[in-house]
């Protein structure tokens, strides 16, 4: 007796559980479930993202200029240098002993200089003393022309005072040609003293060659070379012995490579957030410096023009963006990723991106419904929303509203016109919304907001 009330009481509650569910099934035909959202205004930016490495915008190789044996490193990876600083030498002997030499013969070649100065010195005054002698000549000459006019005068005496007066003339002439062939010699020494000086400056250049100096204040990134190892110098077409490589980390740069389909948007200017793999949760400001104009194989890195093949492959654009300020942390070669802000507009009406729906009344579905299902070549659809609207016994219906956008941001896009802040809109689920047709009815789904509401 007591089980048999147990199966009655059993079966009532599973009936009248039948019926509630027969009711609310009943009550929500017809009804389609779908998530809301509503118009609403925020700071909104479009961002274009690009990977590459940190560079340095100052960097060089410093190469051999002379061919030998490195006798000294002295500094090593990731040491910092100045400017004029030595940083390497190669074996200089001969070279050392050619500037001595050369020194050497200059000094030989100054003293030659002076003696020759000395001597013009001396055939100067030579000359000056045969010109005084040749005065005196001169003024005998005239007085003994008058005295022998007057009778008073013999003629051995009048002969004499003109011999002597043309041997004087002589003299002088000697003596001047003596004088400018020392200065000649003087000349020709000084010149000699030239030619040897620009030969001290040919030997000078030599040695220097196997002295390497820092060219700016840098940090050395690569040293491929040791001490004892022989270096050659670069020939044509043939690279030479590299020493080591030197970065100016005081101007530090971002080269990225961006999509070809958002290479047109990024303008130079423009400001750009870098992070670096090696470095997580540090943000770099910086700004695009460089736009490349070429485009790049994704594949290979080679420039379009310069390939010989024809292909489709995507492309990539080069990006320079250069940081705001230099930082000890970073390094060249460093994974990085930069994110050029394109755009950016401070409360804007914006509605969630997935929100939007192309659609097209006089196109039908699978189902004889408008919308873009079945959409052809033929068909004109519109970009738009689905607005909640209530009817006049206060059910809520989809009313689609054709909307104009603006810039993009990550998850939201600008309303330029077609709706008003505070609209309430459906976002979703993707597949109900492109099924979704002009008038249906709807229920909001609740239990959904609820569960990513409580973080389930």
């Amino acid at each position: 007796m007591k089980m048999k009330k147990i199966l009655l009481i059993s079966g009532g509650v599973v009936v009248a559980a039948g019926l509630v569910t027969f009711m609310i099934v009943k009550q929500q035909s017809g009804y389609t479930k779908v998530l809301t959202a509503k118009v609403a205004r925020q700071e909104l930016s479009t961002v274009v993202s690009g990977t590459g490495q940190i560079k340095p915008k100052t960097y060089a190789n410093l190469g051999a200029t002379a061919m030998g044996r490195v006798t000294h490193l002295y500094v090593h990876e990731g040491d910092h240098v100045k400017k004029g600083q030595v940083v390497a030498t190669v074996e200089n002997v001969q070279q050392q002993a050619n500037v001595s030499g050369q020194k050497a013969n200059i000094t030989a070649a100054h003293t030659d200089v002076a003696s020759y100065v000395a001597n013009e010195k001396t055939q100067e005054a030579n000359l000056e003393h045969a010109k005084a002698d040749l005065e005196q000549k001169h003024l005998d000459w005239e007085r003994a022309q008058a005295l022998f006019k007057a009778g008073i005068l013999s003629r051995q005496d009048y002969d004499s005072k003109k011999a002597a007066f043309a041997t004087d003339v002589a003299s002088v002439n000697q003596a001047e040609a003596q004088y400018h062939q020392a200065k000649a010699q003087t000349d020709s020494a000084r010149a000699k003293v030239n030619t040897q000086k620009a030969t001290l400056r040919y030997n000078q250049d030599l040695l220097d060659r196997t002295v390497a100096t820092a060219p700016f204040d840098g940090v050395v990134t690569n040293e491929p070379v040791r001490e004892g190892e022989t270096v050659v110098e670069g020939i044509q077409n043939t690279a030479g012995s590299t020493f080591m490589t030197l970065a100016d980390m005081s101007v530090v740069t971002a080269e990225v490579k961006v999509d070809e389909t958002d290479i047109i948007n990024i303008k130079i200017g423009q400001s750009a957030d870098v992070t670096v793999d090696a470095l997580p949760g540090k943000v770099f400001k910086g700004h695009v410096t460089l736009v490349g104009d070429q485009a790049l194989l994704r594949s290979t890195g080679i420039a379009t023009s310069q390939s010989t093949t024809g292909t489709e492959e995507a492309k990539d654009f080069k990006v320079i963006v250069t940081l705001d300020g230099p930082n000890d942390a970073l390094r060249p070669g460093l994974s990085c990723t930069a994110k050029v802000t394109t755009a950016h507009k401070n409360s804007i009406l914006s509605l969630p991106i997935q929100a939007l729906t192309l659609y097209d009344p006089n196109t039908t579905n699978d189902k004889g419904k408008g919308g873009v299902q079945a959409a052809t070549s033929k068909s004109n659809p519109v970009q738009g929303v689905f607005a909640v609207n209530k009817d006049a016994k206060g059910h809520l219906r989809a009313k689609f509203v054709p909307v104009t956008t603006g810039i993009t941001g990550a998850t939201d896009i600008e309303v330029v016109a077609g709706l008003n802040e505070g609209q309430q809109i459906v976002t979703g689920p993707y597949k109900t919304l492109r099924a979704l047709k002009d008038g249906s009815l709807l229920k909001e789904d609740t239990r959904k907001i609820e569960l990513n509401s409580s973080g389930s």
